[in-house]
């Protein structure tokens, strides 16, 4: 398999307008570099390189274009994940291949945390369209975990999967805030153990 793009980042095989395209890119590229709260509309227009016009009309305001942003990047995470359990074939391959993609994720350059931590960062109301978003893809990616492991016959399947979301959220935020390569290597740990937990 070849070298797959950071979690959640690209291009999702939807045909939109280019100038709408080019708006969302820029707020992914934006959003998840500088913060979310931190981007104006202003830049957003001037480096997407549309008008105000056309920002309102595909757009309507920031807020609506924090929310598909948010989105796609949760559908391009579950993308991602489908085709990489596809490939893969059986549970065990898929997990470590999921492993693995966290791992070259936190190393690679560029690298800012989890972009759906850090939206839930910014917006306090757990009821903001934001946040339900950031927890529904949350718990997909547990379930999906879960179920990996219960194909593999894992004695604690839900468990399991809970735990290797918060050692996901323990590296990402570790990796950002200190060294990657450490958390990394500790984040392997923990996964193995919980892969290696014997049956009860």
């Amino acid at each position: 398999m070849g070298q797959r793009a950071p979690w959640g980042a690209g291009t999702h095989h939807v045909t939109v307008a280019p100038a709408k395209r080019r708006i969302l890119e820029t707020a992914n590229r934006l959003f998840y570099d500088d913060g979310i709260r931190s981007v104006g509309i202003d830049r957003l227009i001037s480096e997407s390189g549309v008008t105000k016009a056309t920002f309102y009309k595909h757009y309507g305001s920031k807020d609506r274009l924090i929310v598909e942003y948010i989105s796609q990047r949760h559908n391009l995470a579950q993308e991602q994940v489908e085709e990489l359990i596809r490939e893969k074939g059986d549970p065990q391959s898929a997990l470590r291949a999921l492993i693995d993609l966290t791992v070259a994720e936190v190393v690679s350059p560029g690298f800012r945390g989890c972009a759906f931590i850090n939206a839930a960062t910014e917006f306090t109301d757990s009821r903001h369209a934001v946040r339900v978003i950031v927890s529904d893809h949350r718990e997909w990616y547990a379930e999906t975990l879960s179920d990996l492991l219960k194909q593999l016959g894992h004695p604690l399947p839900g468990d399991g999967g809970d735990e290797l979301v918060l050692a996901r959220d323990g590296v990402m935020t570790g990796g950002y805030a200190g060294d990657p390569i450490a958390a990394t290597t500790a984040y392997v740990r923990v996964v193995n153990r919980v892969l290696e937990r014997p049956a009860s």
